[in-house]
């Protein structure tokens, strides 16, 4: 049975500063992510890639249709779940790696990818330590930890972002383009991070548009031109 199955799933924009203008972006998105399995959102730009990965997300409430989540016992509808039980998805059960870093300003890299371990329960050593782990296992060096990201290069700041989505262990993870500022080398160790997510049987959604990256970690590619309502 799928961990993730959206069906009919459907999102548009209302222009409120243009007289109310509707902008359809998505129509009946339809497809399912199995426990252990990637899989990755292809088409042009603006087809809707990103729109479907925060409508699974919560961040885009959905038009119509379903999505639904299987974890725990439960099956939960995010298309129309409440606020306050998709903030509890997001704490426990749904990792998320946007294209750009949303950090506290003056918080330090450690504390930016350990925070969310800390508020689940994890004892501040311990997962300070696991996220110096991570950080450096991404080529993130040690005098960088205790400095805000803020500061960072563009691919120093995506790899903390990395570190903060892979981090937890969240049955369900989604990938907006995570190594597209990324080297050879980083790119590498990112999709190993990857494959190992998916032997743990983690559920993945990835948007990614390095054919290598691509090849690599999908077990299916969904093509999302299909669904796009862009007139």
């Amino acid at each position: 049975m799928p961990v993730l199955e959206i069906a009919q799933a459907k999102k548009s924009f209302t222009m409120h500063l243009r007289g109310g203008v509707r902008l359809p972006v998505v129509n009946d998105v339809d497809f399912c992510v199995d426990a252990g399995e990637c899989v990755v959102l292809a088409g042009p730009s603006g087809s809707g890639k990103s729109s479907i990965l925060k409508m699974i997300f919560g961040s885009y409430r959905c038009d119509g249709g379903r999505i639904w989540l299987r974890h725990g016992g439960t099956v939960t509808d995010i298309a129309s779940a409440e606020p306050r039980r998709i903030l509890a998805l997001r704490r426990e059960v749904i990792g998320y790696v946007s294209q750009i870093l949303r950090a506290v300003p003056r918080v330090p890299a450690l504390e930016v990818v350990g925070d969310l371990l800390v508020a689940n329960g994890v004892g501040r050593d311990d997962a300070y330590a696991r996220a110096g782990s991570l950080l450096r296992r991404l080529n993130i060096p040690e005098r960088l930890w205790p400095i805000p990201p803020a500061t960072f290069s563009g691919g120093e700041q995506q790899r903390v972002n990395i570190a903060r989505g892979f981090l937890p262990d969240m049955p369900v993870l989604l990938l907006d383009e995570p190594t597209a500022s990324l080297d050879a080398e980083n790119c590498a160790v990112v999709v190993d991070l990857i494959t190992e997510k998916k032997r743990q049987g983690v559920a993945i959604v990835a948007i990614v548009h390095d054919t290598d990256v691509r090849d690599a970690i999908a077990d299916v590619v969904v093509d999302v031109s299909r669904f796009s309502a862009a007139a």
